[in-house]
C-alpha cells in the first residue's frame, strides 16, 4: 500500500479521502494548504499526492511547481472548476491526474491505483530497454529512448512526464492508426477513469511541445491519432 500525502483547506474533504484511503490500507498524511505541502514534501518521500488548487497561503499550482524543483512524486489534482485552462495549466507542470469536484472517493481510490501502476510499469520498463536513437525527419527530430530525452535541431526540449509517455508510446508504434480507447488504456493504463477530452488536452500540449513537427500527430476523425514517422 502507499503512503499518500492529501492536501486540502477543507477538513471535510481531508477526512472524507483518509477515511477511505485509510480503508483500502493506505497510509494518510494531511496538510491544510500548499505551504504546508511544500515543506512536508521536502521532509517526507511520499508514494502520491492529492493536491486542491484553491487553497489559502499558497495555490496548488505553485505549490506543485515546488514540489517538482527536487521531486518526481505522483500528483492528483483536485478542482472545484473543470475548466481546460487548469488542465492544463496543470498538466504543463507535470500532475499525472486531475479531478473534478464532487467526487466519488471510490474513483479517487481507483485513480489512485491507476496513477500508481503506470509509475510502476514505466520504471521496470525503462530498466529492461536498451539504448535506442531515433532520428526522424532527416535528423531534426531525435529521440533518446533509454534516456527520454527529445532533442529538435540538437536542442533538447521539456516535455511534462505524460506528454514523455504519450510521445515514446506513439513513437513505438509510428504510422498505425491508434483509436483514442488504445491510447487511454496503454498509455492512462486500463483502469484510467479519466475521459476522452484528457488525451485530447495532452495531445495538443505534446504538439506545442514539439513545435514546427507537431504535423507528425495526425488527427484521425472519429477514430484518434497516428504518429508519421
Amino acid at each position: 500500500m502507499y503512503n499518500l500525502l492529501v492536501v486540502d483547506d477543507e477538513v471535510r474533504i481531508r477526512s472524507i479521502i483518509k477515511k477511505y484511503a485509510e480503508f483500502e490500507g493506505h497510509t494518510v498524511a494531511e496538510a491544510a494548504d500548499g505551504m504546508e505541502a511544500v515543506r512536508m514534501a521536502r521532509m517526507t518521500e511520499y508514494d502520491l499526492i492529492i493536491m486542491d488548487i484553491m487553497m489559502p497561503e499558497l495555490d496548488g499550482f505553485s505549490a506543485c511547481r515546488e514540489i517538482r524543483k527536487s521531486s518526481n512524486v505522483p500528483i492528483i489534482m483536485l478542482s472545484a472548476r473543470g475548466e481546460e485552462y487548469d488542465k492544463i495549466n496543470g498538466f504543463e507542470l507535470g500532475i499525472d491526474d486531475y479531478v473534478v469536484k464532487p467526487f466519488s472517493p471510490k474513483e479517487l481510490m481507483l485513480r489512485i491505483e491507476a496513477v500508481m501502476k503506470r509509475v510502476k510499469r514505466g520504471a521496470s520498463g525503462a530498466a529492461k530497454k536498451e539504448n535506442v536513437i531515433v532520428s526522424l525527419d532527416g535528423g531534426g527530430l531525435r529521440a533518446d529512448v533509454t534516456a527520454r530525452i527529445v532533442y529538435i535541431d540538437d536542442k533538447r526540449i521539456d516535455m511534462s512526464p505524460k506528454e514523455y509517455d504519450l510521445f515514446f508510446y506513439m513513437l513505438d508504434n509510428k504510422n498505425v492508426a491508434l483509436s483514442r480507447e488504445k491510447l487511454i488504456s496503454d498509455v492512462w493504463g486500463y483502469d484510467f477513469y479519466g475521459d476522452i477530452r484528457t488525451l485530447d488536452t495532452h495531445i495538443k500540449l505534446l504538439r506545442k511541445s514539439l513545435g514546427r513537427y507537431a504535423n507528425l500527430i495526425v488527427t484521425l476523425r472519429g477514430v484518434g491519432y497516428r504518429f508519421e514517422g
